[in-house]
Formats: C-alpha cells, sequence, structure tokens
C-alpha cells in the first residue's frame, strides 16, 4: 500500500502487539519533529548572567558606577553576579567585602531580589541578584 502511493511504511510503536505501523512521508515527518524541536528550543528562556567585581576598598564613585550599571543589566531582564576580589592579604577585611555587597544588594532592592547571599569562594565573595518581574 504505501509503495502504491509513492510513501514510506513507519513503525510508530514496536513494542505493542501488534506493532503499530502508519503510511506517511518519513522526510517529511523528520522535518516536522526538528521544526517542533526548534520551536520548543526557541520559547525555553535564556538566562543571561552579567558579572561585576568590586573590591574591598571600592569607593563610593567606583561604586555609584557599577551600580548603574547593575541597574541597566537587571532592567534587561539579566541576572547581576555580584563579586568583591580579595587580593593577595586584603582576604583579611572578609567583613568589609560582605558589606559591600549587602550594601550593592540594598541599594538595588527595586530592581531585583537576592537569589543567593554573599559566600566566600577561595579568594571572591560572590553574591547573585535576579530581576524583578
Amino acid at each position: 500500500m504505501a509503495d502504491e502511493q509513492n510513501l514510506d511504511l513507519v513503525e510508530i510503536s514496536p513494542s505493542a502487539n501488534p506493532p503499530v505501523c502508519k503510511i506517511i512521508d518519513y522526510k517529511k515527518f523528520l522535518f516536522e519533529q526538528k521544526k517542533k524541536q526548534k520551536e520548543i528550543k526557541a520559547k525555553t528562556a535564556k538566562v543571561v548572567v552579567k558579572e561585576i567585581r568590586l573590591g574591598p576598598n571600592t569607593d563610593d564613585h567606583d561604586f555609584d558606577f557599577k551600580l548603574k550599571h547593575a541597574i541597566k543589566f537587571l532592567q534587561d531582564g539579566a541576572k547581576v553576579k555580584v563579586d568583591v576580589f580579595f587580593k593577595g592579604r586584603s582576604i583579611i577585611y572578609k567583613e568589609k567585602g560582605e558589606y559591600m555587597l549587602l550594601r550593592f544588594a540594598q541599594e538595588l532592592e527595586e530592581y531585583g531580589k537576592v537569589e543567593r547571599m554573599p559566600k566566600l569562594e577561595g579568594k571572591r565573595m560572590i553574591m547573585i541578584i535576579a530581576p524583578k518581574k
């Protein structure tokens, strides 16, 4: 029957008793499957993570400058990863770095919410802020 219609006989469910087959154009079937996969992939939201790096002794002007960048990133819908990098012996000022990150989070309160609180990982203290919907 499939040869008469110039189509392909495709086994749909081999485990069923008796096995289920369908007469279809196999290339068209594959094309539509790929198309569906592509649509599903396009609908998934891509999470963009922007990174802002501070030091434990970052000055107010630099802090404000970085804050404006973070606000722009959050308004564009990206997550912001803020980290304080401790160079050399500056690691003894951990609480200074944590204070800076918490202050950063407080300034961004109306634009985003803290997804991960400040956490020390090696020589970096990292905090992630997600945009408010």
